[in-house]
């Protein structure tokens, strides 16, 4: 008769740390400030594709990356969806000078859905982060790794 060999799995104790352990309530705050913040930056500086709507993920992501793993993911993913919409704001207008004004037919439309596209994820990831599930934004470009 044959024994069936045993597995070999540590206990739960001496499972090493990962990116799945559940985040501290200060650092879900934190995370859900880093998205907020953004929300904060454009209402400051009135524009939705203005540096402001990057300024706050950017600054929080700095002071916090280093002792935070949950802030510093969803700061950098905050960081990378604010630039990635601020770029998306430069083409709008790079497409209307160059048309000589006629490119606003197109570039009004595209950034209110834009925008709105914005607040929504923005808002999501917020009580995302709040819940401590680490969001991904659609669409990101991934600049800051």
């Amino acid at each position: 008769m044959s024994v069936p060999p045993e597995s070999v799995v540590p206990p739960p104790s001496e499972s090493p740390a990962g990116p799945s352990d559940t985040p501290s309530a200060d650092e879900r705050q934190w995370a859900l400030f880093a998205h907020l913040s953004a929300l904060l930056g454009c209402i400051v500086t009135g524009a939705w594709f203005g540096w402001g709507c990057f300024l706050g993920p950017l600054i929080i992501w700095l002071v916090k990356k280093d002792t935070m793993p949950f802030v510093n993911d969803q700061a950098k993913e905050a960081l990378n969806f604010n630039i990635t919409i601020a770029i998306i704001g430069v083409a709008l207008l790079v497409l209307t000078a160059i048309t000589f004004g006629l490119g606003v037919l197109l570039a009004i439309p595209i950034g209110v859905v834009v925008g709105i596209a914005w607040l929504v994820f923005t808002i999501l990831a917020a009580i995302r982060a709040n819940e401590g599930v680490r969001y991904r934004y659609p669409f990101t470009l991934r600049l800051i790794k």
